[in-house]
């Protein structure tokens, strides 16, 4: 009699409670500057809610979607051609921000850069998995694998660099070494990438004025506290007014026009003045167990695909919330990188929610084998 297949609920059960969170924290962060700006104090929460909404229903294809149907070639390939004519083809359209991001149709918009780390990471575990299987060249030949391997990484890295976006790039970098590593890649490979990897970085901050100036207000926010160092100072204002349980729901006082991007990057740091430790705890522990889940479906995944797809898809979530919250604390300087499920945006939403159906998906055939 066949196994009936029944996803990971506790990845299910937290993914859901942090969307949760996400629509009541931008409802709260944005509704009053919304209103103020001469608009309605819910267009935020609404445009959440249908990003939610579709982001849910391809997670919930995906879930129900054999994730071994995507590792045909022409799958792949396909995959890989549309994400890199969107990344070329927003160099063509209008400038958003001082930058050439997003495809934008009225109220809508897509990002591609957000697209391009799931496909990234579908590729890398189709490709890995041939070169380490039988009589094949094995995951440290420099010409066989990790040519055409980083070869794709790098050039999508270099298009989402010239965006600009620099945290997105390092992101899909860190997911891409990640993968390799846990492949087996070579440590003199990973010593000799991060070792080349220092000048190419000092060289793109340094370069750039205010790249520059964001490290520079890292160091010693208070050097600049109206300038550059306003935005980390705010934030670190609201994190200590909070305390163990905050001033309250809708309460916070650093969102009213002084913590710059409050719905969105540093929503986090909202959560922490209005729902104090408490609430800081809560939405940690949600992400340590979809870490934990996560890395559990990987470890049981029936096949290499499965492992280095579920492995892949924890190592973006964890890695786009560590170093979100890392920003928000004064840990790393300014990016823009949201937090996974809760900052408003829909790229990001549908992308992360869309990778949660694939985990989903492995979670439901482990210990096939």
């Amino acid at each position: 009699m066949p196994r009936s297949l029944q996803p990971d609920r506790k990845l299910f059960g937290v993914t859901l409670a942090l969307c949760l969170i996400g629509a009541v924290m931008v409802f709260s962060a944005s509704a009053i500057t919304a209103r103020e700006q001469g608009g309605n104090g819910y267009t935020f929460l609404l445009r959440q809610l249908v990003w939610i909404a579709l982001g849910l229903a391809g997670m919930f294809w995906l879930m129900h979607t054999d994730y071994r149907k995507f590792r045909q070639p022409r799958v792949i390939f396909t995959a890989v051609s549309i994400t890199l004519v969107m990344l070329i083809s927003v160099f063509f359209l209008d400038r958003s921000h001082a930058t050439h991001r997003w495809f934008r149709l009225g109220p809508l918009s897509l990002q591609p850069s957000e697209i391009a780390k799931l496909v990234l990471i579908f590729y890398l575990a189709w490709f890995i998995e041939i070169r380490r299987g039988p009589k094949s060249f094995g995951i440290n030949d420099p010409v066989h694998t990790l040519l055409p391997a980083l070869g794709t990484v790098l050039l999508m890295v270099g298009l989402v660099l010239a965006e600009p976006d620099m945290g997105t790039a390092c992101m899909i970098l860190l997911i891409a070494a990640v993968m390799l590593y846990v492949s087996g890649l070579s440590v003199r490979y990973i010593v000799g990438a991060g070792l080349a990897a220092i000048p190419a970085v000092y060289l793109l901050i340094a370069s750039t004025p205010y790249r520059l100036e964001r490290f520079k207000a890292f160091l010693s926010p208070s050097t600049d506290p109206q300038g550059h160092g306003f935005q980390l100072l705010q934030s670190l204002i609201a994190i200590g007014s909070g305390g163990f349980t905050g001033v309250g729901l809708m309460e916070g006082r650093q969102k009213l026009f002084f913590l710059p991007e409050a719905h969105t990057d540093f929503i986090f740091a909202v959560i922490c003045e209005e729902l104090g430790f408490i609430g800081a705890a809560i939405v940690l522990t949600l992400f340590f167990v979809y870490g934990w889940r996560g890395f559990v479906a990987a470890m049981k995944a029936p096949d290499e695909f499965g492992r280095l797809l579920a492995l892949g898809i924890t190592a973006m979530v964890m890695g786009q919330a560590l170093v979100n919250l890392s920003v928000v604390l004064g840990l790393m300087p300014t990016k823009g990188i949201p937090l996974p499920f809760i900052s408003y945006g829909g790229s990001s939403l549908i992308g992360m929610l869309l990778a949660t159906g694939v985990l989903l998906n492995i979670s439901q055939h482990a210990d096939e084998m």
